[in-house]
């Protein structure tokens, strides 16, 4: 093993790929953070885990490690959300014995895993006081009932505070539902069995008001309804007369007779139908007027007015979609080829940035406490003292939110050659950078997908030239790097920038949009979106039929709408062009080579929780 010079890191990467195996994804990407630990797609946050190796650091990551592993094997997200209910404390009951069922498979099938999540129940239980707890209605009954699943399911003893909160539930839970936990060892294996379990113990907890519809009883119904739905659509036999009918006519022969009419009459009052339903010379009562349909929705949140002319020749597209993985790879290499005298610069930028945010991931100390570890400040003064107070400090964790930030790439055709490359690699050390650092990263790209209009002009041209049409070209929005995908994962979609014919036009204000779109739909507390563009937005085929100033019109009111609902942070970075005008946080460089440079002091002033230095480097508008 290569040498480190963090003794934890062997322990850490070992913890890691076991991690993997037990999840059964070799894909998971694990790292170590002081936020909540937790999955979000491919990727699990563990606690961090010091130099100094603690034996209670060290068994809750295991314990952390294992749990996550095993939700992440055994659970399976559409069963649960299918049966999940909507109230709130049925919610919390049905996630704590979903969470325990997955444990306690883990149990069973690796029974190395159970002592690992015990010391980790522990942990979490002593951090929270459960075994000082001396009344039921003051401990949690979801957490409870959780416990309590798991100890029928697997036989094993509770640690301490866990065992307490447990009894003081034990009672009311098995006197309410202890009928339906005698099922519990028959269910555990079918997630869909267990769930339907878990919502009978919340029925009989008291709770099942908060359960919605039986999602069984409703796929019941709509099996029913498509069945009748096949009746209904029956073709009739050749005399227009189900065989009912023809039963009822040879039964009542004058019956029949009177039903018939007149071939002539029939053909009136099937004309007369059909212009009912055509809406054609009918009168509608007094008072009433014909609805109109809905207005359409604008295309731009931003400004009403914006319009479009086409918009089913536009793309939303995954970079792997562009070229095939052979290609890419290619591009790839060719890209590290081009970047390999800048990779040293910009490494170590990199590595400043991370420097700067694992500083504020890590814990800090609180001074001048009556006990905890000795103060080296305060030594002097214990060493002529040593009944001096105030004279210890204790180290604890700094809040870091969850952060996502999104990587918005301008490839237009004017980045063509090194910009362009640059920019690939920037964003790809930084990508790699901020997931050390437990911080997801999107990186997406925009063009058109031809030169001068596509089939959006051609389009117009057929159908007359309206005046001003709107935006007249074909979009095309590219995910390079989803959010929730690793990096080592995503890493060759960042050579597609390379590819011959790639880059077109930029309509920046759309592309704006769209980028905001996604993000605000993400579940991270904070939200950061770096704009890179070398022009304002420039689209000939659209500007060449509406008022000069239409395409960079939208961008500012784009902006304007991001900077006002403060959802997300907005900056931008203007390669040889002054995107100050139109962006309020805004750095304007003069050469591309300090792009990574501009890139990773933007972002580190953001992440800077001391508001003058962050104002310092924000308030720079040019890089000299």
């Amino acid at each position: 093993m290569a040498q480190t010079d963090n003794p934890a890191d062997p322990f850490k990467k070992a913890l890691a790929e076991a991690t993997k195996v037990m999840a059964d994804d070799p894909e998971l990407t694990v790292s170590y953070s002081v936020d909540p630990s937790g999955v979000s797609g491919d990727a699990m946050r563990l606690p961090q885990v010091s130099r100094r190796m603690t034996r209670d650091e060290v068994l809750l990551a295991r314990g952390t490690a294992d749990a996550l592993a095993l939700k992440h094997k055994y659970h399976d997200a559409a069963t649960h959300n299918r049966y999940a209910p909507p109230g709130d404390m049925a919610r919390e009951l049905y996630e704590a014995m979903e969470t325990a069922r997955c444990e306690a498979m883990g149990a069973r099938d690796m029974p190395g895993t159970a002592g690992n999540i015990d010391a980790k129940i522990g942990a979490e239980a002593d951090k929270r006081g459960y075994d000082q707890i001396t009344q039921a209605s003051d401990a949690p009954l979801s957490v409870a009932a959780g416990y309590l699943i798991r100890h029928l399911a697997t036989g094993r003893e509770m640690p301490k505070g866990a065992a307490n909160v447990m009894e003081l539930w034990r009672g009311f839970i098995e006197d309410q539902a202890g009928g339906q936990l005698g099922d519990l060892q028959e269910t555990l294996a079918d997630q869909s069995q267990f769930a339907k379990l878990a919502r009978r113990v919340i029925q009989d907890l008291g709770y099942g008001d908060q359960l919605g519809e039986d999602p069984d009883d409703l796929e019941d119904e709509s099996e029913d309804q498509a069945e009748d739905s096949q009746d209904d659509d029956r073709d009739p036999d050749s005399t227009g007369q189900d065989d009912d009918q023809d039963d009822q006519t040879e039964a009542s022969p004058e019956q029949s007779q009177e039903d018939q009419q007149d071939p002539s009459q029939a053909q009136v009052t099937m004309d007369d139908m059909s212009d009912t339903e055509a809406g054609e010379e009918t009168e509608l009562p007094e008072g009433e007027a014909p609805l109109e349909p809905p207005t359409p929705a604008p295309v731009s949140e931003a400004d009403p007015d914006y319009t479009v002319f086409a918009t089913e020749f536009d793309e939303e597209i995954h970079a792997e979609e562009l070229a095939d993985p052979a290609e890419l790879e290619r591009l790839r290499a060719y890209l590290d080829q081009q970047l390999e005298p800048l990779k040293g610069a910009v490494s170590r930028l990199a590595n400043k940035l991370q420097r700067r945010l694992q500083a504020q991931q890590s814990r800090s100390w609180e001074f001048d406490l009556e006990e905890g570890i000795l103060d080296a400040g305060r030594l002097a003064r214990v060493v002529a003292n040593p009944t001096t107070p105030l004279s210890f400090k204790v180290e604890k964790d700094t809040e870091f939110r969850d952060t996502v930030v999104t990587l918005l790439l301008d490839n237009s055709g004017s980045m063509r050659g090194r910009p362009i490359s640059i920019a690939a690699i920037c964003a790809d050390v930084l990508a790699r950078t901020l997931e050390r650092c437990s911080v997801k990263v999107e990186i997406l790209g925009f063009t058109t997908r031809a030169w001068k209009g596509g089939l959006s002009r051609e389009k117009w041209l057929g159908e007359g030239r309206a005046q001003q049409p709107g935006r007249l070209n074909d979009l095309r929005h590219i995910v390079y790097k989803g959010a929730d995908a690793p990096w080592r994962r995503a890493r060759p979609n960042l050579g597609l920038m390379m590819k011959e014919g790639l880059l077109k036009e930029n309509i920046d204000g759309e592309a704006l949009e769209w980028a905001h779109r996604r993000m605000i739909h993400r579940p991270e507390a904070r939200k950061i979106l770096m704009v890179i563009s070398d022009g304002a937005p420039v689209d000939d085929s659209t500007l060449s039929v509406n008022p000069a100033n239409f395409l960079e019109k939208h961008l500012r009111d784009v902006i304007a709408m991001v900077e006002r609902r403060r959802a997300v942070e907005l900056l931008a970075i203007g390669i040889g062009h002054d995107v100050t005008r139109y962006y309020d946080r805004a750095v304007t460089i003069t050469d591309v080579e300090q792009l990574a440079g501009a890139m990773t002091e933007q972002l580190a002033a953001l992440f800077d929780t001391d508001p003058r230095a962050r104002a310092r480097v924000m308030g720079i508008r040019k890089a000299s």
